[in-house]
């Protein structure tokens, strides 16, 4: 299962043991012995190192999915299910208060909230950001969040990172849309400045991981090795300028830092990447010029292909402008 600053990262769901310690969330299915029992006897014969009554609460309190949908206690299991254990809420997350704020939000229903972050928004409480967050604004906005890890959030953005991205409103819509990002068929499109010419589409197929020497960056690491994670980013030349590229990005995965890691790999960091950027960029333009622009997904109730695109937020705009402007005039 999937649900820092990072660009898109999914997340890794974890249960929590008896002993406090955390561990994968489970899937399995209910093999044909078990037919004819109630869920948390057949809980209770699956998952013996928990307790009936752990189970129970896990049940009761939605983190127990059968065939993706919720259950009780009393649900009687005929053999073939799939069941699905989900984390519960850890410990920080009861601390997590709501604070009201104007949030961008493209589109709203029942399942879901699709939200067009913009620049210097941090997605996620964090150490030196527990307050004024997206996840804060999000606990005003929907009360019923606080029942949903996470506050619903399957995927972030770098604080400097503007454009668009999915929330869950529900448990059950939280892992559709998890089980679609690990499936790889949720269309994240991006916009991205980069230094230098840029003259052909391509891919950047190569592994991700912690910097072996700076635990803070990413990097490429070799593939196989430890920590490293397959990551795969294409891109698309839209438009030049004297000593830069606009590009499209189109993530396959969604390492940390994938598109910014990617793009400097290939000898094209990221116009104004104060981390990654290798240059004196920054000076013009503050953070890192990257956008989500454009975000694809099945809903995750009907089913329905859905898509949104989000306009150049008004600083890379200007940028554009400026670097056109300066070519013209030469």
């Amino acid at each position: 299962m999937s649900v820092s600053e990072i660009e898109s990262d999914d997340y890794s769901a974890n249960l929590p043991s008896e002993n406090g310690e955390e561990q994968d969330a489970l899937e399995f299915v209910v093999p044909i012995d078990l037919a004819g029992l109630r869920l948390d006897q057949a809980l209770a014969r699956l998952l013996p190192q928990y307790s009936r009554s752990r189970l129970q609460q896990w049940v009761k309190a939605e983190r127990v999915l059968l065939d993706a949908d919720v259950a009780t206690p009393k649900t009687k299991v005929w053999g073939g299910e799939t069941v699905l254990v989900l984390p519960e809420l850890p410990p920080e997350q009861l601390a997590f208060r709501a604070e009201v704020m104007d949030l961008p939000i493209v589109h709203e229903d029942d399942a879901l909230l699709v939200i067009n972050k913009p620049a210097g928004l941090v997605v996620h409480p964090g150490h030196g950001n527990w307050s004024g967050t997206l996840l804060n604004g999000l606990l005003a906005h929907c009360p019923a969040l606080f029942q949903v890890p996470r506050a619903g959030i399957v995927h972030r953005l770098d604080k400097d990172t503007s454009g668009l991205m999915v929330v869950a409103k529900t448990l059950t819509a939280q892992t559709e849309l998890v089980r679609q990002l690990q499936a790889r068929t949720v269309k994240r499109e991006y916009c991205a400045l980069v230094r230098g010419h840029l003259n052909e589409a391509g891919t950047v197929d190569a592994a991700m991981g912690r910097h072996p020497r700076e635990r803070t960056l990413m990097s490429v690491l070799p593939a196989g090795s430890t920590g490293a994670k397959p990551a795969v980013t294409h891109y698309e030349p839209l438009d030049w300028y004297r000593h830069a590229t606009l590009v499209e990005c189109r993530l396959e995965t969604g390492r940390t830092h994938q598109i910014r890691v990617h793009m400097q790999s290939i000898g094209h960091p990221l116009f104004g990447d104060p981390v990654y950027g290798g240059g004196n960029s920054c000076q013009r333009f503050p953070r890192q010029a990257l956008h989500a622009l454009r975000l694809g997904l099945q809903h995750p109730q009907t089913g329905q292909s859905m898509q949104w695109e989000s306009s150049l937020p008004e600083d890379m705009q200007t940028l554009l402008d400026e670097l056109e402007a300066e070519d013209a005039a030469d």
